[in-house]
Protein backbone atom coordinates (compact mmCIF):
# COMPACT_ATOMS: atom_id res chain seq x y z
CA UNK A 1 0.00 0.00 0.00
CA UNK A 2 1.17 3.55 -0.63
CA UNK A 3 2.84 5.37 2.19
CA UNK A 4 2.48 9.12 1.72
CA UNK A 5 3.43 11.30 4.66
CA UNK A 6 1.82 14.61 5.55
CA UNK A 7 5.23 16.09 4.77
CA UNK A 8 5.03 14.71 1.24
CA UNK A 9 1.75 16.56 0.72
CA UNK A 10 2.84 19.78 2.44
CA UNK A 11 6.27 20.76 1.16
CA UNK A 12 8.07 24.08 1.41
CA UNK A 13 9.28 25.37 -1.94
CA UNK A 14 9.45 28.27 -4.36
CA UNK A 15 6.64 29.30 -6.73
CA UNK A 16 4.93 29.52 -9.03
CA UNK A 17 4.21 25.82 -9.71
CA UNK A 18 4.85 22.62 -7.81
CA UNK A 19 4.61 20.55 -11.02
CA UNK A 20 6.51 22.94 -13.26
CA UNK A 21 8.88 24.66 -10.84
CA UNK A 22 9.47 22.57 -7.71
CA UNK A 23 9.23 19.26 -9.60
CA UNK A 24 11.88 20.07 -12.24
CA UNK A 25 14.06 21.57 -9.49
CA UNK A 26 13.83 18.29 -7.55
CA UNK A 27 14.40 16.33 -10.76
CA UNK A 28 17.69 18.16 -11.28
CA UNK A 29 18.67 17.27 -7.73
CA UNK A 30 17.72 13.65 -8.36
CA UNK A 31 19.84 13.55 -11.51
CA UNK A 32 22.85 14.88 -9.63
CA UNK A 33 22.33 12.23 -6.93
CA UNK A 34 22.06 9.59 -9.64
CA UNK A 35 25.34 10.69 -11.21
CA UNK A 36 27.08 10.63 -7.85
CA UNK A 37 25.68 7.18 -7.04
CA UNK A 38 27.09 5.94 -10.37
CA UNK A 39 30.43 7.69 -9.72
CA UNK A 40 30.04 9.66 -12.96
CA UNK A 41 29.40 13.16 -11.62
CA UNK A 42 33.02 14.25 -12.08
CA UNK A 43 32.97 12.91 -15.67
CA UNK A 44 30.13 15.17 -16.83
CA UNK A 45 31.33 17.39 -19.66
CA UNK A 46 28.11 18.99 -20.96
CA UNK A 47 24.49 19.41 -19.88
CA UNK A 48 21.37 19.41 -22.02
CA UNK A 49 17.85 19.60 -20.60
CA UNK A 50 14.78 18.67 -22.67
CA UNK A 51 11.34 19.70 -21.40
CA UNK A 52 8.34 17.86 -22.81
CA UNK A 53 4.58 18.34 -23.06
CA UNK A 54 3.01 20.53 -20.42
CA UNK A 55 6.42 21.41 -18.97
CA UNK A 56 7.31 22.90 -22.34
CA UNK A 57 3.99 24.53 -23.20
CA UNK A 58 3.77 26.58 -19.99
CA UNK A 59 7.37 26.28 -18.89
CA UNK A 60 8.34 29.89 -19.44
CA UNK A 61 5.36 31.18 -17.47
CA UNK A 62 6.09 28.74 -14.66
CA UNK A 63 9.82 29.56 -14.56
CA UNK A 64 10.65 25.94 -15.34
CA UNK A 65 13.92 27.01 -16.95
CA UNK A 66 14.83 28.95 -13.81
CA UNK A 67 13.97 25.95 -11.63
CA UNK A 68 16.12 23.62 -13.71
CA UNK A 69 19.11 25.94 -13.53
CA UNK A 70 18.73 26.49 -9.79
CA UNK A 71 18.42 22.75 -9.23
CA UNK A 72 21.56 22.12 -11.28
CA UNK A 73 23.48 24.56 -9.07
CA UNK A 74 22.55 22.50 -6.00
CA UNK A 75 20.44 25.27 -4.41
CA UNK A 76 17.78 24.15 -1.92
CA UNK A 77 14.26 25.51 -2.67
CA UNK A 78 13.41 25.39 1.03
CA UNK A 79 16.27 27.64 2.10
CA UNK A 80 17.56 29.59 -0.92
CA UNK A 81 17.06 33.31 -0.23
CA UNK A 82 14.46 34.62 -2.67
CA UNK A 83 16.65 37.60 -3.51
CA UNK A 84 19.36 35.20 -4.76
CA UNK A 85 17.18 33.74 -7.53
CA UNK A 86 17.54 36.57 -10.04
CA UNK A 87 21.22 37.13 -9.31
CA UNK A 88 22.01 33.42 -9.75
CA UNK A 89 20.13 33.24 -13.07
CA UNK A 90 21.67 36.51 -14.26
CA UNK A 91 25.14 35.18 -13.49
CA UNK A 92 24.50 31.97 -15.46
CA UNK A 93 23.29 33.97 -18.46
CA UNK A 94 26.10 36.51 -18.31
CA UNK A 95 28.96 34.04 -17.90
CA UNK A 96 27.37 31.29 -20.03
CA UNK A 97 28.46 28.85 -17.34
CA UNK A 98 26.74 27.00 -14.52
CA UNK A 99 28.24 26.01 -11.14
CA UNK A 100 27.17 22.35 -11.38
CA UNK A 101 26.05 21.38 -7.86
CA UNK A 102 28.30 24.26 -6.83
CA UNK A 103 31.25 21.89 -7.30
CA UNK A 104 32.42 22.35 -10.89
CA UNK A 105 31.89 24.96 -13.60
CA UNK A 106 30.47 23.85 -16.93
CA UNK A 107 29.62 25.72 -20.11
CA UNK A 108 25.88 26.44 -20.15
CA UNK A 109 23.72 28.71 -22.29
CA UNK A 110 20.06 28.62 -21.20
CA UNK A 111 18.71 29.39 -24.68
CA UNK A 112 20.49 26.43 -26.24
CA UNK A 113 21.01 24.00 -23.36
CA UNK A 114 17.36 24.01 -22.25
CA UNK A 115 15.10 22.81 -25.06
CA UNK A 116 11.31 23.22 -25.03
CA UNK A 117 9.70 20.28 -26.87
CA UNK A 118 5.94 20.51 -27.43
CA UNK A 119 5.53 16.78 -27.91
CA UNK A 120 4.25 14.71 -25.00
CA UNK A 121 6.07 11.65 -23.71
CA UNK A 122 3.71 8.65 -23.36
CA UNK A 123 4.27 8.08 -19.65
CA UNK A 124 3.25 11.49 -18.29
CA UNK A 125 2.60 14.99 -19.60
CA UNK A 126 5.40 16.53 -17.49
CA UNK A 127 8.57 14.92 -18.81
CA UNK A 128 12.13 16.18 -18.35
CA UNK A 129 15.27 14.57 -19.72
CA UNK A 130 18.83 15.39 -18.63
CA UNK A 131 21.58 14.48 -21.08
CA UNK A 132 25.35 14.63 -20.80
CA UNK A 133 28.51 13.38 -22.47
CA UNK A 134 30.54 10.92 -20.43
CA UNK A 135 33.71 9.54 -21.98
CA UNK A 136 32.46 10.53 -25.41
CA UNK A 137 29.11 8.78 -24.99
CA UNK A 138 25.72 10.50 -24.58
CA UNK A 139 23.92 9.44 -21.41
CA UNK A 140 20.28 10.32 -20.70
CA UNK A 141 18.02 10.21 -17.66
CA UNK A 142 14.30 11.01 -17.78
CA UNK A 143 12.09 12.09 -14.88
CA UNK A 144 8.41 12.98 -14.57
CA UNK A 145 6.93 15.68 -12.37
CA UNK A 146 3.59 14.17 -11.32
CA UNK A 147 2.20 17.01 -9.20
CA UNK A 148 2.84 18.54 -5.79
CA UNK A 149 6.60 18.42 -6.25
CA UNK A 150 6.60 14.60 -6.57
CA UNK A 151 9.10 13.25 -9.10
CA UNK A 152 9.27 9.68 -10.44
CA UNK A 153 11.09 7.66 -13.07
CA UNK A 154 9.12 5.54 -15.52
CA UNK A 155 10.95 2.33 -14.80
CA UNK A 156 10.26 2.37 -11.07
CA UNK A 157 7.78 -0.25 -9.95
CA UNK A 158 4.27 1.20 -9.62
CA UNK A 159 5.44 4.66 -10.70
CA UNK A 160 2.65 5.05 -13.21
CA UNK A 161 0.17 4.88 -10.35
CA UNK A 162 1.93 7.84 -8.74
CA UNK A 163 3.18 5.70 -5.86
CA UNK A 164 5.57 7.27 -3.38
CA UNK A 165 6.56 4.33 -1.18
CA UNK A 166 8.90 5.35 1.61
CA UNK A 167 7.81 3.39 4.64
CA UNK A 168 5.25 1.02 6.12
CA UNK A 169 2.58 2.70 8.21
CA UNK A 170 0.93 0.77 11.08
CA UNK A 171 -2.43 1.96 9.74
CA UNK A 172 -2.12 1.87 5.93
CA UNK A 173 -4.78 3.94 4.19
CA UNK A 174 -5.65 4.15 0.52
CA UNK A 175 -9.33 5.02 0.77
CA UNK A 176 -11.70 6.97 2.97
CA UNK A 177 -13.46 3.79 4.14
CA UNK A 178 -10.16 2.40 5.43
CA UNK A 179 -9.50 5.63 7.31
CA UNK A 180 -12.93 5.52 8.93
CA UNK A 181 -12.41 1.89 9.97
CA UNK A 182 -9.17 2.75 11.76
CA UNK A 183 -10.88 5.69 13.48
CA UNK A 184 -13.64 3.39 14.69
CA UNK A 185 -11.35 0.52 15.73
CA UNK A 186 -8.97 2.82 17.60
CA UNK A 187 -11.69 5.20 18.82
CA UNK A 188 -9.60 8.12 17.61
CA UNK A 189 -10.29 11.17 15.44
CA UNK A 190 -8.62 11.33 12.04
CA UNK A 191 -5.80 13.60 13.23
CA UNK A 192 -4.72 11.08 15.88
CA UNK A 193 -4.73 8.14 13.46
CA UNK A 194 -2.59 10.17 11.05
CA UNK A 195 -0.29 11.16 13.91
CA UNK A 196 0.24 7.50 14.83
CA UNK A 197 1.31 6.80 11.26
CA UNK A 198 3.69 9.75 11.26
CA UNK A 199 5.19 8.62 14.58
CA UNK A 200 6.22 5.37 12.91
CA UNK A 201 8.78 7.24 10.80
CA UNK A 202 9.81 10.20 13.00
CA UNK A 203 9.54 11.34 16.61
CA UNK A 204 6.67 13.52 17.76
CA UNK A 205 9.17 16.26 18.51
CA UNK A 206 10.30 16.15 14.88
CA UNK A 207 6.69 16.10 13.71
CA UNK A 208 5.85 19.17 15.77
CA UNK A 209 8.96 20.97 14.57
CA UNK A 210 8.19 20.31 10.90
CA UNK A 211 4.49 21.16 11.23
CA UNK A 212 5.38 24.41 12.97
CA UNK A 213 7.86 25.18 10.19
CA UNK A 214 5.13 24.59 7.62
CA UNK A 215 2.66 26.82 9.45
CA UNK A 216 5.28 29.54 9.98
CA UNK A 217 5.98 29.50 6.24
CA UNK A 218 2.25 29.76 5.47
CA UNK A 219 1.79 32.63 7.94
CA UNK A 220 4.85 34.47 6.69
CA UNK A 221 3.59 34.04 3.14
CA UNK A 222 0.18 35.55 4.00
CA UNK A 223 1.84 38.36 5.90
CA UNK A 224 4.20 39.15 3.01
CA UNK A 225 1.40 39.06 0.46
CA UNK A 226 -0.82 41.36 2.50
CA UNK A 227 1.98 43.88 2.96
CA UNK A 228 3.43 43.96 -0.57
CA UNK A 229 2.10 46.48 -3.05
CA UNK A 230 2.54 46.67 -6.81
CA UNK A 231 2.19 44.41 -9.85
CA UNK A 232 3.17 40.80 -10.46
CA UNK A 233 5.98 39.88 -12.87
CA UNK A 234 5.32 38.02 -16.11
CA UNK A 235 3.82 40.54 -18.50
CA UNK A 236 0.11 40.36 -17.62
CA UNK A 237 0.41 43.52 -15.51
CA UNK A 238 -1.67 41.94 -12.73
CA UNK A 239 -2.00 44.24 -9.74
CA UNK A 240 -1.60 42.68 -6.33
CA UNK A 241 -5.01 42.85 -4.66
CA UNK A 242 -4.24 41.43 -1.21
CA UNK A 243 -2.44 44.65 -0.23
CA UNK A 244 -5.40 46.84 -1.18
CA UNK A 245 -7.92 44.52 0.49
CA UNK A 246 -5.84 44.31 3.63
CA UNK A 247 -5.47 48.08 3.78
CA UNK A 248 -9.25 48.45 3.78
CA UNK A 249 -9.86 45.61 6.23
CA UNK A 250 -7.19 46.12 8.88
CA UNK A 251 -8.17 47.83 12.08
CA UNK A 252 -6.25 50.17 14.33
CA UNK A 253 -4.44 47.59 16.50
CA UNK A 254 -0.67 47.91 16.03
CA UNK A 255 1.55 44.94 15.17
CA UNK A 256 5.14 44.36 14.15
CA UNK A 257 5.22 40.64 13.29
CA UNK A 258 3.08 37.93 11.71
CA UNK A 259 2.09 36.55 15.12
CA UNK A 260 1.07 39.99 16.42
CA UNK A 261 -0.84 40.43 13.16
CA UNK A 262 -3.11 37.51 14.09
CA UNK A 263 -4.10 39.23 17.33
CA UNK A 264 -4.66 42.52 15.51
CA UNK A 265 -7.03 40.89 13.00
CA UNK A 266 -9.04 39.39 15.86
CA UNK A 267 -9.93 42.93 16.90
CA UNK A 268 -11.44 43.84 13.53
CA UNK A 269 -15.10 43.80 12.48
CA UNK A 270 -16.41 40.32 11.70
CA UNK A 271 -19.65 40.76 9.78
CA UNK A 272 -20.32 38.24 7.02
CA UNK A 273 -18.97 40.45 4.23
CA UNK A 274 -15.80 41.15 6.18
CA UNK A 275 -15.29 37.43 6.80
CA UNK A 276 -15.59 36.72 3.08
CA UNK A 277 -13.10 39.47 2.34
CA UNK A 278 -10.61 38.33 4.99
CA UNK A 279 -10.65 34.74 3.74
CA UNK A 280 -10.25 35.92 0.14
CA UNK A 281 -7.48 38.28 1.18
CA UNK A 282 -5.53 35.49 2.89
CA UNK A 283 -5.87 33.22 -0.14
CA UNK A 284 -4.96 35.93 -2.65
CA UNK A 285 -1.95 36.97 -0.61
CA UNK A 286 -0.39 33.50 -0.73
CA UNK A 287 -0.85 33.04 -4.44
CA UNK A 288 0.43 36.50 -5.24
CA UNK A 289 3.61 35.60 -3.38
CA UNK A 290 3.67 32.32 -5.29
CA UNK A 291 3.26 34.11 -8.62
CA UNK A 292 6.24 36.31 -7.77
CA UNK A 293 8.55 33.30 -7.24
CA UNK A 294 8.13 33.56 -3.48
CA UNK A 295 8.36 30.78 -0.89
CA UNK A 296 5.12 28.88 -0.27
CA UNK A 297 3.92 25.50 0.95
CA UNK A 298 2.53 23.03 -1.59
CA UNK A 299 -0.98 22.35 -0.35
CA UNK A 300 -1.15 20.07 -2.21
CA UNK A 301 0.42 22.14 -5.03
CA UNK A 302 1.84 25.63 -5.44
CA UNK A 303 -1.02 26.73 -7.69
CA UNK A 304 -3.47 25.83 -4.91
CA UNK A 305 -1.23 26.91 -2.03
CA UNK A 306 -3.58 29.64 -0.75
CA UNK A 307 -6.64 27.58 0.19
CA UNK A 308 -5.38 25.71 3.25
CA UNK A 309 -3.59 28.68 4.91
CA UNK A 310 -6.64 30.90 4.29
CA UNK A 311 -9.06 28.44 5.91
CA UNK A 312 -6.74 27.75 8.84
CA UNK A 313 -6.22 31.48 9.34
CA UNK A 314 -10.02 31.91 9.24
CA UNK A 315 -10.30 29.43 12.10
CA UNK A 316 -7.64 31.24 14.16
CA UNK A 317 -8.86 34.80 13.66
CA UNK A 318 -12.62 34.33 13.31
CA UNK A 319 -13.80 31.02 14.77
CA UNK A 320 -11.50 30.45 17.73
CA UNK A 321 -9.48 33.25 19.28
CA UNK A 322 -7.98 30.71 21.66
CA UNK A 323 -6.70 28.56 18.80
CA UNK A 324 -3.15 27.34 19.30
CA UNK A 325 -0.50 25.06 17.83
CA UNK A 326 -2.47 21.94 18.77
CA UNK A 327 -5.29 23.13 16.53
CA UNK A 328 -2.86 23.93 13.74
CA UNK A 329 -1.30 20.49 14.13
CA UNK A 330 -4.65 18.69 13.90
CA UNK A 331 -5.67 20.77 10.88
CA UNK A 332 -2.49 20.03 8.93
CA UNK A 333 -2.54 16.31 9.80
CA UNK A 334 -6.12 15.90 8.59
CA UNK A 335 -5.54 18.01 5.49
CA UNK A 336 -2.46 16.00 4.56
CA UNK A 337 -4.27 12.69 4.89
CA UNK A 338 -7.20 13.78 2.74
CA UNK A 339 -4.78 15.04 0.11
CA UNK A 340 -2.96 11.71 0.08
CA UNK A 341 -6.24 9.84 -0.54
CA UNK A 342 -6.81 11.97 -3.64
CA UNK A 343 -3.23 11.47 -4.80
CA UNK A 344 -3.51 7.70 -4.43
CA UNK A 345 -6.95 7.37 -5.99
CA UNK A 346 -6.77 10.11 -8.62
CA UNK A 347 -4.18 12.87 -9.14
CA UNK A 348 -3.04 16.22 -7.75
CA UNK A 349 -1.50 17.27 -11.07
CA UNK A 350 -3.33 19.85 -13.17
CA UNK A 351 -1.38 18.57 -16.16
CA UNK A 352 -3.20 15.26 -15.69
CA UNK A 353 -6.54 16.35 -14.27
CA UNK A 354 -7.11 20.05 -14.77
CA UNK A 355 -7.63 22.45 -11.88
CA UNK A 356 -10.05 20.09 -10.12
CA UNK A 357 -6.87 18.21 -9.20
CA UNK A 358 -5.38 21.27 -7.52
CA UNK A 359 -8.01 23.71 -6.25
CA UNK A 360 -10.57 20.91 -5.89
CA UNK A 361 -8.24 18.77 -3.81
CA UNK A 362 -7.00 21.69 -1.70
CA UNK A 363 -10.59 22.72 -0.98
CA UNK A 364 -11.43 19.16 0.07
CA UNK A 365 -8.35 19.04 2.29
CA UNK A 366 -9.24 22.33 3.98
CA UNK A 367 -12.93 21.46 4.36
CA UNK A 368 -12.19 18.18 6.09
CA UNK A 369 -9.55 19.68 8.36
CA UNK A 370 -11.80 22.56 9.42
CA UNK A 371 -14.64 20.13 10.14
CA UNK A 372 -12.54 18.23 12.69
CA UNK A 373 -11.52 21.46 14.42
CA UNK A 374 -15.17 22.51 14.61
CA UNK A 375 -16.09 19.28 16.38
CA UNK A 376 -17.13 17.11 13.45
CA UNK A 377 -16.91 13.33 13.56
CA UNK A 378 -14.53 11.41 11.24
CA UNK A 379 -17.54 10.62 9.06
CA UNK A 380 -18.45 14.31 8.83
CA UNK A 381 -14.84 15.19 7.99
CA UNK A 382 -15.04 12.98 4.91
CA UNK A 383 -18.48 14.34 4.06
CA UNK A 384 -16.99 17.85 4.03
CA UNK A 385 -14.11 16.76 1.79
CA UNK A 386 -16.57 15.10 -0.59
CA UNK A 387 -18.81 18.16 -0.78
CA UNK A 388 -15.88 20.44 -1.53
CA UNK A 389 -14.56 18.25 -4.34
CA UNK A 390 -17.98 17.48 -5.77
CA UNK A 391 -18.42 21.15 -6.58
CA UNK A 392 -15.04 21.45 -8.27
CA UNK A 393 -15.47 18.46 -10.60
CA UNK A 394 -14.52 19.28 -14.18
CA UNK A 395 -12.65 22.48 -13.32
CA UNK A 396 -10.18 23.17 -16.11
CA UNK A 397 -6.62 24.49 -15.92
CA UNK A 398 -6.28 27.29 -18.46
CA UNK A 399 -3.69 29.81 -17.27
CA UNK A 400 -3.41 32.91 -19.43
CA UNK A 401 0.10 33.23 -20.81
CA UNK A 402 1.08 30.05 -18.97
CA UNK A 403 1.37 32.10 -15.77
CA UNK A 404 -0.03 31.03 -12.41
CA UNK A 405 -1.99 34.27 -12.15
CA UNK A 406 -5.25 34.42 -14.11
CA UNK A 407 -7.51 32.66 -13.16
CA UNK A 408 -5.35 30.74 -10.68
CA UNK A 409 -5.03 33.35 -7.92
CA UNK A 410 -8.77 34.04 -7.67
CA UNK A 411 -9.55 30.34 -7.74
CA UNK A 412 -7.77 29.96 -4.41
CA UNK A 413 -10.14 32.47 -2.85
CA UNK A 414 -13.13 30.59 -4.26
CA UNK A 415 -11.71 27.25 -3.11
CA UNK A 416 -11.26 28.57 0.43
CA UNK A 417 -14.81 29.93 0.63
CA UNK A 418 -16.20 26.65 -0.71
CA UNK A 419 -14.18 24.73 1.88
CA UNK A 420 -15.70 26.70 4.76
CA UNK A 421 -19.19 26.29 3.32
CA UNK A 422 -18.62 22.54 2.81
CA UNK A 423 -17.52 22.20 6.45
CA UNK A 424 -20.66 23.92 7.70
CA UNK A 425 -22.87 21.76 5.48
CA UNK A 426 -21.12 18.61 6.72
CA UNK A 427 -21.55 19.59 10.37
CA UNK A 428 -25.30 19.76 9.80
CA UNK A 429 -25.37 16.47 7.90
CA UNK A 430 -26.10 12.99 9.22
CA UNK A 431 -23.46 10.85 7.45
CA UNK A 432 -25.99 8.00 7.29
CA UNK A 433 -28.01 10.07 4.82
CA UNK A 434 -25.11 10.86 2.48
CA UNK A 435 -25.53 9.52 -1.07
CA UNK A 436 -22.01 10.18 -2.39
CA UNK A 437 -19.12 8.90 -0.24
CA UNK A 438 -15.66 10.40 -0.54
CA UNK A 439 -14.22 7.37 -2.33
CA UNK A 440 -16.84 7.70 -5.06
CA UNK A 441 -16.02 11.33 -5.70
CA UNK A 442 -12.28 10.55 -5.76
CA UNK A 443 -12.92 7.93 -8.44
CA UNK A 444 -15.25 10.29 -10.32
CA UNK A 445 -12.60 13.00 -10.29
CA UNK A 446 -10.08 10.58 -11.80
CA UNK A 447 -12.52 9.44 -14.50
CA UNK A 448 -13.32 13.08 -15.26
CA UNK A 449 -9.60 13.81 -15.52
CA UNK A 450 -9.10 11.01 -18.02
CA UNK A 451 -12.04 12.20 -20.12
CA UNK A 452 -10.98 15.86 -20.08
CA UNK A 453 -9.60 17.28 -23.32
CA UNK A 454 -5.84 17.73 -23.05
CA UNK A 455 -6.06 21.42 -23.95
CA UNK A 456 -7.69 22.04 -20.58
CA UNK A 457 -4.83 20.42 -18.66
CA UNK A 458 -2.28 23.15 -17.99
CA UNK A 459 -1.24 23.61 -21.61
CA UNK A 460 -2.54 27.17 -22.18
CA UNK A 461 -4.11 25.82 -25.38
CA UNK A 462 -7.77 26.14 -24.32
CA UNK A 463 -10.28 28.04 -22.20
CA UNK A 464 -9.34 31.46 -20.88
CA UNK A 465 -5.78 30.96 -22.09
CA UNK A 466 -6.91 31.34 -25.70
CA UNK A 467 -10.07 33.42 -25.18
CA UNK A 468 -8.08 36.23 -23.57
CA UNK A 469 -5.13 37.60 -25.51
CA UNK A 470 -2.02 38.92 -23.82
CA UNK A 471 -2.67 42.20 -25.59
CA UNK A 472 -5.99 42.45 -23.70
CA UNK A 473 -4.03 42.52 -20.47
Amino acid sequence: MECISVFDMLKIGIGPSSSHTLGPWRAAERWISELKANNTFNLVETIQVDLYGSLSLTGKGHATDYAVMLGLTGANPETLPIIDIETTIASIKATETIPFNNEKTLSFQPETNIIFNKKFLPFHSNGITFSTIIKGKKVKSTFYSIGGGFVVKEERKNAKKNFEIKCSFPYPIDKGLELLKFCKDLNKPISEVVLENEKSIRSETEIDYELKRIWDTMLECMYTGCHTEGHLPGGLNVRRRAFDMHTRLQGTSPYTSPVEWIYAIRNTEVKFRQILKWVSCFALSVNEVNAALGRVVTAPTNGSAGVIPAVLMYYLVIENHDGNFEDIKKFLLVAGEIGSIFKKGATISAAMGGCQAEIGVSSAMAAGALTELLGGSPEQVLVAAEIAMEHHLGLTCDPIGGLVQIPCIERNAMGAIKAINAAELALDTDPNNVKVPLDKVVNTMWETAKDMNSKYKETSEGGLAVSVNLSDC
